[in-house]
């Protein structure tokens, strides 16, 4: 029965294989119309930077943030610090930046404050949060929103306006410097990829022309993976800029596979065809059983509550099926139509004799498993004890950015202001007022602004503009303007908003809700870490369904794993003894990637080893093994090495810096890891590796299924 499957299955695969070698060139036209139209469809891919997009609805921040769009617009906020200036030339700047178009209202002192009086009238403690030292402060709110084209504009028109005297910090800042930032690291890292890369492939391949072939695959399974995200209408900053660079390192073994496979028949006297025919056969289930277990990894972010997973996981399981299907579909009409260029730029291998190596790795053994085994328990326990980031502090106003020096200057003159809103249903004005009083009196709070409590004595709301009081009542609903002197993500931020929120519900038990970025990183910390338990649950057991199910054996997943879980762990744990803080983001999605993405060292060893087992003993079988496996393992595992580390190295986004470098140093841990450790594990597990003991376990069952039955059919 099993002979029948598996000469059905190669008899599927020479068709499969077959049509894609005699209809290469209709499927490289097929291919060229696709990659224009997915080169089109790239521009209007939306690409969104705002974390507390992501929040699921049942978060509180979320409910407030929808019914504050709702009901009074989500504006985008900036804080501008103009230096040297007067009092006066201070006011002459903020009434030329709110006639800028865009802006909607800039709060600063003038509206409490006479500015226009002599200075011995003004209270110094009065004006002090807006205007000190020369310099003049001034919270902006714009027409549309953080991200908006109009809003990004309008602060180019400002910095003309403030020129060298101008320091801007705030969400629609860091978007717009972010957007910016992001188009020019990302070229730079794209560039220094393909250069590593491509010298890698040079030194582990047998000819100078294979690289410009593989690296061609992978650039039209990039474009077809990012055109193909306009059908996810928006995407985050993340997927849109990490996802390609991700998927050129993990997608390029395929390619290596096929093409290696192609020169052999060609080596035994194929003709280009039946060679290729062959290899696309033989390449087959290999690229299929090496992706599945990366696909696996890469979905499983979808399950995330905290949704950047599901745009992340789904463009990169995407991106590897395309990878797949251009090499399997592509390659070949591009290996026919450079096949001479490929045989004329040959060389001899640049690769050591990896079994004298292996040997060696071999003898140490012992050694290696015996220093994992002490070190990993105080490893568990490091990873466990990393700090995080979480919200959008951690993503655009890193150091190293404009943003970030402009903060610390504002910081260094005023102190620190974190903004938040709070809104409440619109009742009575003496207890907004009442609710405004209480909350300005806390130590940690700068300045509160409500209509309630700015309302001149006597004069009745409806004297003034809908323009006025329609920024802070509308609809029934009152917004609260507020600022804290904290960071927006720390616990005295926590403990600030707690304690606001403790008075906004005491006033108002219902439909009252505190917003900004405090109350939303905390939402966003408390989802996000319920979902790396569940991500990380579910990528292992998919990965280990995976394995299991390909090579029908409960042992072959275990060990598999075993180095790459002690891999990722190490991995974690280095930022602890580092002193490092980890955006807890790239923490969780970097678990999936470097499981599903370095699993493949561990099966490729393992599936050599059980092949060499057949006609050697243990050792030497252990010896081919490694000597068989390295080549792939080193390509690979240097090629994502250093693609994280160039992610680590250029870009000055923390959530992409610190992805690179976990990606990186993950890559280089499994590598070495599976290279030094799974001999160990694999000499030590021969037995049941050389049996299949699931097959045993069906025989054990049947035996005893029939015993029963016998034992009934004799009582009877």
């Amino acid at each position: 029965m099993k002979l029948k499957e598996k000469k059905k299955k190669g008899q599927s695969g020479m068709r499969l294989a077959g049509f894609i070698a005699r209809n290469s060139r209709r499927i490289e036209k097929v291919f060229i119309v696709g990659l224009v139209l997915a080169a089109l469809c790239i521009p209007f891919v939306n690409v969104n930077y705002d974390l507390t997009e992501y929040l699921p609805d049942s978060a509180e921040s979320k409910q407030g943030l929808n019914l504050m769009e709702e009901t009074f617009g989500y504006p985008g906020t900036a804080r501008v610090m103009i230096e040297d200036v007067t009092l006066y030339e201070a006011k002459e700047y903020k009434d030329r930046l709110e006639e800028v178009d865009g802006v909607d209202q800039i709060l600063w002192c003038d509206s409490e404050v006479n500015v226009y009086a002599p200075e011995e009238f003004i209270e110094e403690d009065s004006i002090s949060d807006y205007y000190r030292d020369g310099a003049a402060v001034m919270d902006i709110i714009f027409e549309g929103g953080d991200s908006d084209q109009s809003t990004s504009q309008a602060i180019d028109e400002m910095r003309k306006i403030t020129g060298d005297k101008g320091y801007f910090v705030g969400m629609a800042v860091q978007n717009q410097s972010l957007a910016k930032q992001l188009a020019e690291e990302m070229k730079m890292i794209m560039t220094l990829a393909v250069v590593f890369i491509f010298l890698i492939l040079c030194l582990t391949t047998t000819s100078w022309f294979e690289p410009v072939l593989f690296l061609t695959v992978m650039g039209a399974a990039i474009i077809l993976n990012k055109g193909t995200n306009i059908f996810l209408g928006t995407v985050s900053f993340l997927t849109d800029n990490v996802v390609a660079v991700l998927q050129l390192a993990v997608s390029m073994d395929y390619s290596i596979f096929l093409l290696h496979a192609y020169t052999r028949y060609k080596e035994k006297g194929e003709d280009q065809i039946t060679a290729l025919t062959n290899a696309i056969n033989e390449a087959l289930n290999s690229i299929l059983a090496s992706s599945l277990t990366t696909i696996v990894g890469f979905l499983v972010l979808v399950t995330m509550k905290f949704s950047i997973g599901f745009d992340l996981g789904l463009s990169l399981a995407k991106g590897v099926v395309f990878s797949l299907i251009t090499v399997l579909f592509l390659m070949p009409a591009l290996i026919l139509r450079m096949s001479r260029l490929i045989e004329r730029f040959s060389h001899g291998s640049f690769l050591p004799d990896f079994r004298k190596i292996s040997v060696k790795i071999y003898k140490i053994r012992y050694v290696v498993l015996a220093l994992v085994v002490v070190f990993f328990l105080p490893m568990y326990q490091a990873q466990t004890m990393n700090s995080y980031l979480f919200g959008n502090s951690a993503v655009g106003a890193g150091e190293g950015t404009k943003v970030y020096e402009d903060d610390q200057k504002i910081i260094a003159r005023f102190g620190r202001s974190n903004m938040m809103m709070i809104i409440v249903p619109q009742t009575s004005n003496v207890t907004e007022k009442e609710m405004t009083q209480e909350i300005e009196a806390l130590p940690e709070v700068k300045s509160v602004q409500s209509l309630a409590g700015t309302l001149p004595e006597g004069i009745p709301e409806s004297f003034l503009p809908e323009s006025v009081t329609g920024l802070l009542h509308k609809n029934g609903y009152s917004r609260i303007l507020l600022y804290t002197r904290t960071k927006d993500e720390s616990q005295a931020a926590y403990q600030a908003a707690d304690t606001i929120q403790e008075i906004m519900h005491r006033y108002y038990p219902e439909n009252s809700y505190l917003v900004g970025g405090t109350p939303s990183t905390r939402d966003i910390q408390e989802v996000i870490t319920k979902d790396y338990d569940l991500v990380n649950l579910l990528s292992n057991i998919g990965v280990f369904l995976v394995v299991l199910l390909t090579y029908r054996s409960l042992v072959v997943p275990i060990v598999v794993m075993i180095p790459i879980e002690v891999a990722i762990i190490f991995n974690m744990a280095v930022p602890y003894l580092a002193g490092d803080q980890v955006v807890f983001m790239g923490y969780v999605i970097v678990s999936c990637i470097q499981l599903g993405a370095t699993v493949d060292y561990s099966i490729l060893t393992t599936s050599n080893y059980i092949q060499a087992r057949k006609s050697k003993n243990r050792k030497e079988a252990a010896w081919e093994a490694m000597a068989l496996s390295m080549p792939a393992i080193l390509t690979s595992g240097s090629i994502l090495t250093i693609v994280g580390y160039v992610l680590y190295a250029v870009s000055s986004i923390s959530a992409i810096g610190d992805l690179g470098h976990l990606i990186g140093r993950g890559a280089f841990i499994s590598m070495i890891l599976v290279m030094a450790l799974l001999p160990a594990f694999l000499a030590g597990v021969d037995p049941l590796l050389t049996k299949n003991e699931l097959q045993r376990f069906r025989e054990w069952r049947q035996k005893k299924r029939t015993a029963k039955e016998g034992k009934i059919h004799g009582e009877q």
